[in-house]
């Protein structure tokens, strides 16, 4: 675990030789097993970001590391260009667990959601019968779907829009949790919507929920008026929030589904957008994909990260640890957090400053000497989402650290 290179060498590589498009906490890691990370220097924390969602299996599990280790020597690449024998194993095997009747394998959770929209234009001209450059997709306020051309064009943070002009036309932009807002959109295009996309909780916003039946409410708007309902499942999907998809709190079953991050464990890059035959064959051969999407080596990962899903009954643990995590919080004694919100081991506590405060920074730091990691989002909001795999005693490990370091404030 020990080296004589300091951490402060490897942040100074990356600010001389890298991009600057990030600003990390100072804190450089170089292990991971299960809730943990340890730095160069040999420390020990708990990991409570979960590199936004993508290893809720925990770091390095063992089954999902021995299958790419297991496929890597066998065959890792064919292209779509021919059939491999991995490909149709995983796609039977996503489709029957999540109940749709395709798959459309890619690799990054934002092109996934290009799929998803090239998708949802593609079933509005060819079964809707929209007429030809006419179809609107409907986004939210608040959202983040990722960072390509076709995506920012509806976001609604300068940050990510800002000198990327001239942006993707077809947008309507409404404010979130606000089903009258949806309606009037889609009554106000008059047929012309193609769907409406959404993130069941938004996540990078500072893990806002909505409201107790806005997913469902939407879900009807979408079906009474010709829409599809396209859930952006890429941090929310998975376990997550206590159940295997976030919409089924609602008993929601989107037209499209994003899945993305934990969908390989954090161990590569593989994404999915999942649809019925209606739907997904709109998009003939050569009108759309990828060539690493589908590859063997991602399926065969993407296989056994699921199967620790469903066989460690990781939906369930995120319910329970959840409940208890958010309870804790709340009981902290400082008026410093406003809000604590969140469901299943997606949480985020609301800081009482201001969003271009520096003190939502100032905490994560000071927890990050304490011994477990968190990054502010918007300022004043911190999120609270540890890998599945925590056990009880764990969480309370946690939380005690947390509170001491809100108390030190």
């Amino acid at each position: 675990m020990q080296t004589t290179v300091s951490s402060q060498y490897f942040m100074e590589l990356e600010d001389k030789y890298g991009a600057h498009n990030y600003h990390p906490l100072p804190v450089v890691l170089s292990k991971g097993e299960g809730v943990f990370v340890w730095d160069t220097e040999g420390k020990k924390y708990y990991d409570f970001l979960s590199a936004y969602s993508a290893v809720n299996q925990g770091h390095c599990h063992p089954k999902i590391v021995q299958a790419l280790m297991n496929q890597a020597t066998e065959l890792t690449l064919t292209s779509r260009a021919f059939y491999n024998d991995v490909l149709g194993v995983y796609e039977k095997y996503i489709t029957d667990l999540l109940g749709y009747d395709k798959v459309l394998p890619m690799n990054t959770g934002v092109e996934a959601v290009e799929t998803a929209l090239k998708l949802c234009r593609k079933w509005a001209y060819e079964v809707k019968g929209i007429e030809e450059n006419q179809a609107k997709i409907i986004f939210v306020e608040g959202n983040f779907h990722g960072r390509t051309m076709g995506v920012i064009s509806a976001s609604t943070d300068p940050d990510s829009y800002g000198g990327y002009g001239p942006l993707m036309p077809g947008y309507e932009v409404i404010p979130y949790n606000d089903l009258t807002a949806l309606e009037e959109a889609l009554k106000r295009e008059n047929g012309n919507v193609a769907g409406f996309i959404v993130e069941p909780i938004q996540g990078e916003a500072g893990v806002f929920v909505p409201s107790d039946g806005y997913l469902k409410g939407a879900y009807d708007l979408c079906k009474k008026y010709g829409a599809l309902f396209i859930a952006d499942e890429v941090q929310t999907g998975l376990a997550r929030t206590g159940k295997m998809l976030c919409c089924e709190h609602e008993d929601v079953h989107p037209d499209i589904l994003i899945l993305g991050k934990a969908l390989s464990g954090g161990v590569l890059p593989v994404s999915a957008v999942l649809a019925n035959d209606e739907i997904m064959l709109s998009i003939k051969p050569g009108q759309h994909g990828s060539t690493y999407g589908g590859n063997p080596l991602a399926c065969k990962v993407a296989i056994a990260a699921l199967e620790v899903l469903v066989d460690e009954k990781l939906s369930e643990n995120a319910e329970y640890l959840g409940e208890i995590l958010r309870r804790e919080l709340k009981a902290i004694p400082s008026n410093l957090i406003t809000e604590v919100r969140g469901k299943g081991l997606l949480n985020a506590i609301v800081i009482n400053s201001s969003e271009d405060s520096k003190l939502g920074w100032e905490i994560c730091l000071k927890l990050r000497d304490n011994g477990l990691l968190a990054k502010p989002t918007h300022g004043n909001k911190i999120r609270f989402a540890p890998p599945l795999v925590m056990t009880e005693e764990q969480l309370y490990e946690c939380v005690d650290i947390i509170r001491k370091t809100i108390l030190e404030f």
